[in-house]
């Protein structure tokens, strides 16, 4: 932790013990058994009562298994759930993404394929966890995809539920006497969201299928969102990386107060995301190995 920040003890959102499921299927490395072979049925049956019936909504692996690029703007607009300790959901809209497609991705961990103990999450099924460190004190939440090595970054949130908790959670990790965050910044960056839901590092390699902690929610009556509601632009913090900084693989929710960065330029554009991408990107997406190996 920097020096000058102030430190809180949260009980109430502490890891919470892990639910027993038929299945032991929360860590992919350590079970035979994939994601694939789980259903909700098998993991609905052994939560406790007081859970039940909140698969209903709960996205399946099969919304994750698609490629990359189409992940990324597929999960604008679904909900990110974390549930604490003392059963408290905090809940978050995604707003804003990027995909990082592993390969020829220069700026992907996984670029050249490389495979190492910090980026397995990304080799794993489509749907597995990937959290890592940045300067050693804050976190990023990824998901992986279709696509050998290839993950999207979940970068900004819209807060729905639990406002509160997210706002103390964000206080601990900043200077005292700092002013107090309003609601649109309180997940608008992502290491803001993995404090803002008490995502820790434990949760790299779990399966948001099948998690009892987290996990992704479609919302009832509502349709997914319009192309031209969907801004492509440059990712982020990648500058070093040449032509690779430039790829239109951050996607955001046009006009949305939760996004991290606005890009005036990008919006200026069509608001045909595929149409902003371009022949090759899409290639170079689709082009990918269709199965993940854990």
């Amino acid at each position: 932790m920097m020096a000058g920040r102030k430190r809180k003890s949260l009980a109430l959102t502490g890891a919470a013990k892990p639910l027993q499921v038929k299945k032991d299927h929360k860590n992919p490395t350590d079970s035979k058994v994939s994601p694939a072979e789980l259903n909700k049925d098998d993991l609905q049956d052994d939560l406790p009562g007081d859970l039940q019936g909140d698969l209903q909504h709960r996205l399946g692996e099969e919304f994750f298994n698609q490629p990359c690029i189409s992940l990324a703007q597929a999960l604008l607009g679904k909900v990110l759930v974390r549930r604490c300790a003392d059963g408290t959901e905090l809940r978050g809209r995604i707003v804003e993404t990027e995909a990082y497609l592993g390969g020829e991705d220069k700026a992907s961990h996984s670029s050249g394929g490389k495979r190492t103990k910090r980026n397995a999450a990304m080799f794993m099924a489509p749907g597995t966890i990937y959290v890592y460190s940045i300067y050693g004190i804050y976190l990023c939440m990824n998901v992986s995809s279709e696509g050998e090595g290839a993950a999207v970054l979940l970068r900004s949130l819209e807060p729905l539920q639990g406002h509160p908790v997210m706002r103390q959670l964000r206080a601990a990790k900043r200077k005292e006497g700092a002013q107090q965050l309003k609601d649109k910044e309180l997940c608008n960056g992502p290491s803001k969201l993995c404090q803002a839901l008490n995502i820790p590092r434990c949760f790299d390699c779990r399966h948001l299928a099948s998690d009892p902690e987290v996990w992704l929610e479609s919302e009832p009556n509502t349709n997914p969102p319009e192309p031209q509601d969907i801004v492509s632009a440059p990712r982020i913090g990648i500058e070093s990386h040449g032509e690779w900084a430039k790829k239109p693989w951050r996607f955001y929710l046009r006009g949305h107060p939760c996004v991290s960065v606005v890009n005036k330029e990008a919006e200026r554009q069509s608001g045909n995301v595929m149409n902003n991408l371009g022949p090759s990107d899409v290639q170079s997406d689709t082009g990918q190995h269709k199965v993940k190996r854990a």
